[in-house]
């Protein structure tokens, strides 16, 4: 048995202007803005949810600009082939996550569970 549940948005933005786009996201979400510590503060900004409900961030990216989500998991192997069986596929590794794609196309990210609440308020699969 493993958990996931969705995690929160990545905003995906083709810039050179990772600090502009954050602050427009920011201001058009109302969420502060919060660092990422070494190489991470270079493609990631952290937007902070007030209920933090969701994880939010803009990601400095090379492919058209677009939205995706995250799905954490507490095994993400095993949450993996639970998607695949529904029709996803593999993408890419990256670290210790994977990027997939649903069958209708979009692209989406299953990583490791890290927020607050996930062990009471994840979905649990056999």
């Amino acid at each position: 048995m493993h958990k996931s549940r969705l995690a929160g948005f990545i905003i995906d933005c083709n810039t050179p202007q990772l600090q502009a786009a954050a602050q427009f996201w920011g201001g058009a979400l109302g969420m502060e803005l919060r660092a990422l510590p070494g190489e991470e503060g270079d493609k990631y900004v952290r937007l902070i949810d007030p209920q933090e409900r969701l994880h939010v961030e803009v990601q400095a990216v090379t492919h058209p600009s677009r939205v995706h989500l995250d799905i954490e998991s507490d095994d993400v192997e095993a949450e993996v082939r639970r998607l695949e069986r529904l029709g996803a596929r593999r993408v890419q590794q990256v670290h210790t996550w994977w990027v997939l794609e649903a069958p209708t196309g979009q692209r989406f990210c299953v990583v490791r569970a890290e927020s607050r609440g996930f062990a009471a308020d994840a979905h649990a699969w056999p």
